[in-house]
């Protein structure tokens, strides 16, 4: 495929403090999708330079929690690895940051940019950027540990209330490594177009860590816009990345060459999903991980453009015989639209919609 994107901003090297990453590219906290199946598939197919893990409650590690150990397992495949903490007690944040450092994770990352309710009505997510007490939680945290300490946030909780290019001078001079910023407000959720302008602001704000862009990154096209448009230091992606695993693979082939291959073909997607649920299995035993597999082996089997009844079938697996049988029946089938063995068209991964308070 010949590269005609413009690639004046593409060669840049990027750390987090003392933690050199080998792209620019990270895997975004993606609630439900982020485990550790996902995260070794995309580290396989190659381009990641750094993965998150989905959003962990900071009491949750510290109580003991089976959901929260769960989503901060990883492996030496893994690697470099961040987890992603919530809370709004900054006691509570540096012990989890310090139960995190002792099991050896690369960065820790302060979740200030979750909309969901749940999360907000607590004071925390993106509830954290009307409190003028989270500059000193991220300090409190900042000194607790001795790796890098990052921070992910929206612009703001609303149009009155563009908090973010302050926050992240103050989190520059407190100590923190690295800012991510996805260009919504709270109160827009997920609607709209991302605020590219915005996330400039933020870029300008900080005098020497990196900012790392955030929102509606879907293919190289709009991740070369991103960097070009806001002078972000890298980008990061989320459900692009379930949408298109070779992702990353794409924009480091594109920094380096110029030029990218196109994504899995049909059976090259089929495979992915079989290894994904093999690592699932492995982590969480055969019947849970059929249950938790539903929803990634939906979105696979979309992207691939298998019809509508057979996506049902996967949902209604209950055993390792049956999920076989129905990957059997969707490998004879083949995709219902769009050539096999060729490239596939691109699958819209729908996000939250109405108001953030009834997510």
């Amino acid at each position: 495929m010949e590269q005609t994107i413009d690639r004046s901003a593409a060669i840049r090297s990027l750390t987090y403090g003392s933690l050199r990453l080998e792209t620019r590219y990270l895997l975004s906290p993606l609630a439900g999708f982020t485990n550790l199946p996902f995260r070794r598939v995309c580290r396989e197919l190659g381009g990641v330079g750094l993965a998150t893990t989905d959003l962990v409650s900071a009491r949750g590690l510290l109580e003991g929690s089976r959901k929260s150990l769960q989503l901060i397992e990883t492996c030496p495949q893994d690697r470099p690895f961040a987890v992603q903490i919530f809370g709004r007690e900054p006691n509570v944040m540096r012990d989890a940051a310090r139960f995190l450092a002792e099991r050896g994770v690369d960065s820790i990352d302060i979740n200030m940019g979750c909309p969901v309710d749940r999360i907000t009505k607590g004071g925390a997510g993106s509830a954290m950027m009307c409190s003028r007490d989270t500059v000193s939680l991220v300090r409190t945290v900042v000194e607790a540990v001795d790796l890098p300490v990052t921070v992910k946030m929206r612009l703001g909780w609303d149009a009155k209330q563009l908090t973010a290019p302050r926050f992240a001078r103050e989190f520059e001079q407190v100590g923190a490594a690295a800012i991510a910023i996805h260009g919504r407000t709270r109160e827009q959720g997920f609607s709209g177009q991302v605020d590219l302008d915005g996330i400039r602001a933020v870029v300008e704000a900080v005098e020497h860590i990196p900012v790392i862009g955030n929102g509606d990154v879907r293919n190289v096209e709009d991740a070369a816009r991103m960097l070009n448009v806001t002078g972000c230091d890298g980008v990061s992606v989320g459900r692009g990345a379930l949408a298109n695993p070779w992702i990353f693979r794409q924009l480091e082939q594109w920094e380096r060459t110029g030029r990218y291959d196109p994504p899995g073909t049909f059976d090259d997607r089929l495979e992915l999903m079989q290894r994904q649920f093999k690592y699932l299995r492995d982590q969480v035993g055969a019947d849970r991980g059929l249950r938790m597999f539903r929803k990634m082996a939906h979105w696979y089997l979309k992207g691939m453009r298998v019809r509508a009844a057979r996506r049902h079938r996967f949902q209604l697996v209950k055993s390792l015989d049956e999920f076989e049988e129905a990957v059997a029946e969707v490998r004879r089938e083949g995709p219902a639209s769009g050539c096999r063995d060729g490239v596939l068209e691109d699958v819209h991964v729908p996000v939250p919609k109405g108001p953030v308070e009834r997510w």
